[in-house]
Protein backbone atom coordinates (compact mmCIF):
# COMPACT_ATOMS: atom_id res chain seq x y z
CA UNK A 1 0.00 0.00 0.00
CA UNK A 2 0.91 3.44 -0.86
CA UNK A 3 2.47 5.61 1.94
CA UNK A 4 0.32 9.11 1.69
CA UNK A 5 2.55 12.13 2.64
CA UNK A 6 0.49 14.93 4.45
CA UNK A 7 2.33 18.94 3.52
CA UNK A 8 0.99 20.63 7.06
CA UNK A 9 1.84 24.48 7.45
CA UNK A 10 3.87 25.50 10.15
CA UNK A 11 2.62 27.05 13.16
CA UNK A 12 -1.09 27.00 14.53
CA UNK A 13 -2.63 25.29 11.72
CA UNK A 14 -0.28 22.39 12.21
CA UNK A 15 -0.75 22.27 15.72
CA UNK A 16 -4.28 21.74 15.27
CA UNK A 17 -4.43 19.54 12.28
CA UNK A 18 -2.38 17.03 14.51
CA UNK A 19 -4.61 17.35 17.19
CA UNK A 20 -7.43 16.51 14.42
CA UNK A 21 -5.40 13.46 13.36
CA UNK A 22 -4.33 12.08 16.86
CA UNK A 23 -8.14 11.97 17.67
CA UNK A 24 -8.78 10.49 14.40
CA UNK A 25 -5.92 7.68 15.64
CA UNK A 26 -3.10 8.97 13.62
CA UNK A 27 -0.59 8.51 15.45
CA UNK A 28 2.10 11.90 14.65
CA UNK A 29 3.28 12.72 18.14
CA UNK A 30 6.20 12.56 16.96
CA UNK A 31 6.11 16.05 15.61
CA UNK A 32 5.22 17.54 18.72
CA UNK A 33 8.89 16.82 20.06
CA UNK A 34 12.45 18.39 19.43
CA UNK A 35 14.27 16.49 17.03
CA UNK A 36 15.52 17.35 13.86
CA UNK A 37 14.20 14.35 11.57
CA UNK A 38 11.95 16.49 8.37
CA UNK A 39 9.85 13.79 7.92
CA UNK A 40 7.46 11.32 10.50
CA UNK A 41 5.64 8.61 9.61
CA UNK A 42 2.76 6.45 11.04
CA UNK A 43 4.00 3.00 9.75
CA UNK A 44 0.49 1.26 10.44
CA UNK A 45 -1.20 3.91 9.11
CA UNK A 46 1.00 4.11 5.94
CA UNK A 47 0.88 8.26 6.42
CA UNK A 48 3.99 10.50 6.63
CA UNK A 49 4.23 13.86 6.98
CA UNK A 50 6.47 16.77 6.97
CA UNK A 51 6.14 20.81 8.22
CA UNK A 52 6.74 23.20 5.63
CA UNK A 53 6.44 27.27 5.40
CA UNK A 54 2.77 28.06 4.40
CA UNK A 55 3.39 29.55 1.05
CA UNK A 56 4.85 26.01 0.41
CA UNK A 57 2.47 23.38 1.06
CA UNK A 58 0.68 24.23 -2.38
CA UNK A 59 4.18 23.83 -4.01
CA UNK A 60 4.57 20.65 -2.47
CA UNK A 61 1.15 19.19 -3.25
CA UNK A 62 0.87 20.79 -6.75
CA UNK A 63 4.00 18.57 -7.71
CA UNK A 64 3.19 15.41 -5.81
CA UNK A 65 6.22 15.79 -2.91
CA UNK A 66 2.78 15.61 -1.11
CA UNK A 67 -0.14 14.14 -1.74
CA UNK A 68 -2.43 15.84 0.64
CA UNK A 69 -1.54 19.26 2.34
CA UNK A 70 -3.48 21.28 5.01
CA UNK A 71 -3.02 25.48 4.34
CA UNK A 72 -5.29 28.35 4.88
CA UNK A 73 -7.25 29.77 1.82
CA UNK A 74 -5.71 32.93 1.80
CA UNK A 75 -2.31 30.64 1.24
CA UNK A 76 -4.29 28.74 -1.51
CA UNK A 77 -5.84 31.60 -3.12
CA UNK A 78 -2.38 33.77 -3.30
CA UNK A 79 -0.41 30.88 -4.71
CA UNK A 80 -2.58 29.58 -7.39
CA UNK A 81 -0.96 26.18 -8.11
CA UNK A 82 -3.37 23.48 -9.77
CA UNK A 83 -4.78 21.02 -6.87
CA UNK A 84 -7.74 19.48 -5.68
CA UNK A 85 -9.25 21.31 -2.36
CA UNK A 86 -11.92 18.92 -0.80
CA UNK A 87 -12.53 20.02 2.45
CA UNK A 88 -12.65 22.68 5.00
CA UNK A 89 -11.70 21.87 8.60
CA UNK A 90 -13.57 25.06 9.80
CA UNK A 91 -10.51 25.96 11.76
CA UNK A 92 -7.69 28.91 11.52
CA UNK A 93 -10.97 31.75 10.38
CA UNK A 94 -10.13 34.60 9.70
CA UNK A 95 -11.15 37.53 6.87
CA UNK A 96 -9.28 39.24 4.25
CA UNK A 97 -10.54 42.28 4.15
CA UNK A 98 -9.39 45.78 2.89
CA UNK A 99 -8.35 48.61 5.58
CA UNK A 100 -7.14 51.94 5.84
CA UNK A 101 -8.96 55.27 7.12
CA UNK A 102 -12.36 55.69 6.71
CA UNK A 103 -12.08 57.82 3.86
CA UNK A 104 -9.46 55.75 1.86
CA UNK A 105 -11.47 54.39 -0.69
CA UNK A 106 -12.64 57.57 -1.52
CA UNK A 107 -9.05 58.90 -2.12
CA UNK A 108 -8.61 60.35 -5.69
CA UNK A 109 -5.23 60.29 -6.11
CA UNK A 110 -5.03 60.86 -10.19
CA UNK A 111 -7.28 57.56 -9.98
CA UNK A 112 -4.58 55.03 -8.82
CA UNK A 113 -5.20 53.79 -5.19
CA UNK A 114 -1.84 52.56 -3.26
CA UNK A 115 -2.35 48.81 -1.92
CA UNK A 116 0.31 47.59 0.39
CA UNK A 117 -0.07 43.75 0.72
CA UNK A 118 1.33 40.34 1.54
CA UNK A 119 -1.29 39.04 -0.81
CA UNK A 120 -0.80 40.27 -4.04
CA UNK A 121 -2.78 38.37 -6.26
CA UNK A 122 -5.62 38.56 -4.28
CA UNK A 123 -5.09 41.78 -4.17
CA UNK A 124 -5.23 41.86 -7.84
CA UNK A 125 -8.02 39.94 -8.19
CA UNK A 126 -10.12 42.08 -5.71
CA UNK A 127 -9.56 45.50 -7.12
CA UNK A 128 -8.49 44.61 -10.93
CA UNK A 129 -10.96 42.00 -11.82
CA UNK A 130 -14.33 42.65 -9.07
CA UNK A 131 -13.70 46.75 -8.55
CA UNK A 132 -12.57 47.35 -11.75
CA UNK A 133 -10.40 49.97 -9.95
CA UNK A 134 -6.54 51.14 -10.97
CA UNK A 135 -4.48 50.38 -8.36
CA UNK A 136 -0.66 50.36 -7.59
CA UNK A 137 -0.07 46.98 -5.39
CA UNK A 138 3.33 47.64 -3.26
CA UNK A 139 4.40 43.95 -1.48
CA UNK A 140 5.24 43.67 2.03
CA UNK A 141 6.79 40.94 4.11
CA UNK A 142 6.17 42.59 7.03
CA UNK A 143 3.68 44.44 9.31
CA UNK A 144 1.47 46.32 6.49
CA UNK A 145 -0.33 48.30 8.90
CA UNK A 146 2.46 50.53 8.71
CA UNK A 147 1.70 51.72 5.12
CA UNK A 148 -1.04 54.09 5.47
CA UNK A 149 0.37 55.34 8.60
CA UNK A 150 3.92 56.44 7.47
CA UNK A 151 2.75 57.41 3.99
CA UNK A 152 3.57 54.03 1.69
CA UNK A 153 -0.21 53.24 0.86
CA UNK A 154 -3.65 54.64 0.69
CA UNK A 155 -5.05 50.86 2.09
CA UNK A 156 -3.74 47.32 3.02
CA UNK A 157 -5.09 44.46 2.21
CA UNK A 158 -4.62 41.98 4.96
CA UNK A 159 -5.88 39.02 7.01
CA UNK A 160 -8.09 40.02 10.09
CA UNK A 161 -8.97 38.08 12.80
CA UNK A 162 -10.31 40.15 15.65
CA UNK A 163 -9.60 43.97 14.15
CA UNK A 164 -7.62 44.82 17.16
CA UNK A 165 -4.60 45.59 15.61
CA UNK A 166 -5.93 47.97 13.20
CA UNK A 167 -7.99 49.73 15.68
CA UNK A 168 -4.81 50.50 17.60
CA UNK A 169 -3.88 51.95 14.58
CA UNK A 170 -6.47 53.91 13.63
CA UNK A 171 -7.46 51.73 10.80
CA UNK A 172 -11.10 50.29 10.17
CA UNK A 173 -12.23 47.68 7.69
CA UNK A 174 -13.44 49.17 4.53
CA UNK A 175 -14.18 46.01 2.77
CA UNK A 176 -14.28 42.15 3.15
CA UNK A 177 -12.67 40.17 -0.06
CA UNK A 178 -13.18 36.81 1.29
CA UNK A 179 -13.53 34.56 4.78
CA UNK A 180 -10.32 32.33 5.03
CA UNK A 181 -9.78 29.06 7.24
CA UNK A 182 -8.00 25.66 7.26
CA UNK A 183 -8.51 23.76 3.95
CA UNK A 184 -7.38 20.63 2.84
CA UNK A 185 -5.81 20.58 -1.12
CA UNK A 186 -5.03 17.11 -2.71
CA UNK A 187 -2.83 16.46 -5.63
CA UNK A 188 -4.37 16.00 -8.36
CA UNK A 189 -2.80 12.44 -9.74
CA UNK A 190 -2.96 11.38 -6.16
CA UNK A 191 -7.16 12.24 -5.92
CA UNK A 192 -7.39 10.24 -8.95
CA UNK A 193 -5.38 7.33 -7.46
CA UNK A 194 -6.02 7.30 -4.16
CA UNK A 195 -9.45 9.31 -3.86
CA UNK A 196 -11.12 6.67 -1.56
CA UNK A 197 -8.24 6.08 1.06
CA UNK A 198 -8.12 10.29 0.90
CA UNK A 199 -11.67 10.99 1.42
CA UNK A 200 -11.43 8.45 4.09
CA UNK A 201 -8.47 10.21 6.13
CA UNK A 202 -10.60 13.69 5.23
CA UNK A 203 -13.88 12.35 6.45
CA UNK A 204 -12.39 11.80 9.99
CA UNK A 205 -10.53 15.15 10.50
CA UNK A 206 -13.33 17.27 9.35
CA UNK A 207 -16.02 18.08 12.47
CA UNK A 208 -19.61 18.66 11.17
Amino acid sequence: MKTLTFALAKGRLADLTIERMEAAGIHCGEMKGKSRKLVFTDEAANISFFLAKASDVPTYVEYGAADIGVAGKDTILEERRSLCEIADLGFGKCRVVVAGAKDALNLNKNGILRVATKYPNIAKDYFFKQKQQTVEIIKLNGSVELGPIVGLADVIVDIVETGSTLKANGLVVLDEICEISARVVVNQVSMKLERERIEDIVKKLVRE
